[in-house]
């Protein structure tokens, strides 16, 4: 199974393009992920991912997406080889996207919307007390 869920930042604007001979979509831009742990100076380790993504969601990350919003990238890795313009040959990781889900809220100025006037919903405190709960049977539960 090859499967790859990162949550990050973009690092760039997303670039679309299209393939030649089919003219499909294809977005690409990079994301940076936070490390879970910090290194002997205290200092967090950063990983830099490349994402492609194609047709409706490559015109949807192009449109909504800009330098430093925060996304979710579900999808797999990708290894691919190729020549270098000094004929010299290389490899490529690439996660190939299958959902892209926009962090960023949409109205905090970090893209798609702009405004920088995003006020986080009101926390509800509605929660009832432990003791006006209604007990449930487990007789009547349907697994």
């Amino acid at each position: 199974m090859n499967k790859i869920m990162l949550i990050g930042n973009l690092t760039r604007d997303p670039e679309l393009t299209t393939t030649p001979n089919t003219g499909v979509s294809l977005c690409r831009f990079g994301i940076a992920v936070n490390d879970r742990f910090t290194d002997a100076n205290g200092e967090q380790k950063v990983n830099f991912f490349d994402v492609i993504t194609w047709r409706g969601l490559a015109d949807n990350c192009q449109k909504f997406l800009q330098k430093g919003n925060k996304v979710c990238v579900v999808g797999r890795l990708e290894i691919r080889d190729y020549e270098g313009k000094d004929g010299i040959k290389r490899k490529a990781v690439e996660v190939v996207a299958d959902d892209v889900e926009f962090l960023t809220p949409k109205n905090s100025g970090g893209g798609y919307g702009g405004g920088g006037d995003y006020q986080p919903p009101a926390q509800h405190s509605a929660k009832k007390p432990v003791s006006q709960l209604t007990p449930v049977e487990d007789d009547g539960l349907p697994f």
